[in-house]
């Protein structure tokens, strides 16, 4: 799979967003070393702290699904649509991923691709 088919894969997770706080739609899709894809997106809370973010659903949907091989994740977000604008993950989300990611796993956004390296240098390991 390209990274633009993985980026589209990642809009079109975007559209099932909740986001009626923020209005910030975000989409993820990722992608599994056997070539299964799990896509997922934002879903809020009016208890802010109880929001997920779509790279911890998308992880989280493919972990419950006895996936823990990944190969990438596309991320995309924007609050008009627009989705050609870096959106990168949050702390908590390159968090989980480096539970089951080396340092070189790649973040695919629409302006680049990054490592685990590049964006969480000093992660916390047990």
């Amino acid at each position: 799979m390209t990274d633009e088919e993985l980026l589209k894969l990642a809009e079109k997770a975007a559209e099932h967003s909740y986001c009626k706080y923020s209005g910030f739609s975000v989409g993820a899709a990722l992608l599994c070393e056997d070539g299964t894809v799990f896509t997922g997106c934002n879903v809020e809370n009016g208890s802010f702290s109880l929001a997920n973010c779509a790279e911890r659903t998308a992880v989280f949907k493919a972990v419950s699904e006895g996936h823990r091989s990944f190969r990438k994740i596309a991320v995309v977000g924007s609050a008009d649509g627009d989705f050609s604008k870096a959106c990168f993950p949050c702390g908590a989300c390159l968090q989980v991923l480096s539970e089951f990611c080396g340092g070189d796993f790649t973040f695919v956004l629409p302006d680049g691709a990054y490592t685990l390296d590049d964006l969480l240098p000093k992660r916390f390991e047990l």
